[in-house]
């Protein structure tokens, strides 16, 4: 693959002052411009105060059940 030339003498279809004659588009250049569907909406907050409760509450039943073997086999 080549790289295209940047000499406006050997770049197709420009006039002898090296401009665009009207209506043409410059090679390697896109006609479509912006995207094509649209952006997702962005989440604002992830987690909500269940899952951290949940969190919480899990630590501090493993917790109580591990202070509780320690007092068992003590």
């Amino acid at each position: 693959m080549t790289t295209p030339d940047p000499d406006p003498d050997h770049t197709p279809a420009l006039d002898e002052h090296g401009a665009l004659p009207g209506g043409d588009t410059p090679p390697a250049e896109g006609g479509i411009s912006g995207i094509s569907h649209p952006e997702p909406v962005e989440v604002r907050r992830a987690w909500g105060p269940w899952p951290a409760v949940v969190i919480v509450l899990l630590a501090l039943a493993v917790s109580v059940m591990l202070v509780a073997m320690i007092f068992v086999l003590a």
